[in-house]
């Protein structure tokens, strides 16, 4: 089972415009409410397979998405993934 990785944000714009854009690309994706481990300037955030980090990576540089972070959940808590 692949691990899930979690896109923190500090707006809902760039929340929703993220989430248009891994659509298109055809990435899995799914939003829901940002974890209270997570701080963070927006209630949403973005989960998606770990497995598709590259190209979620290349995608938020080129749009120039802005994002709070990259995170995966570690037993109760959330870790941030260095890029």
């Amino acid at each position: 089972m692949n691990d899930i990785l979690v896109i923190a944000f500090d707006s809902t714009q760039q929340a929703l415009r993220a989430e248009m854009l891994l659509e298109y690309a055809d990435i899995e994706n799914d939003m829901f409410p940002t974890p209270k481990e997570i701080t963070a300037g927006c209630a949403l955030c973005i989960q998606f397979p770990e497995t598709d980090l590259q190209e979620v990576d290349h995608i938020i540089k080129a749009e120039q998405v802005e994002i709070r972070g990259i995170f995966k959940q570690k037993q109760q808590t959330y870790e941030q993934v260095v890029l």
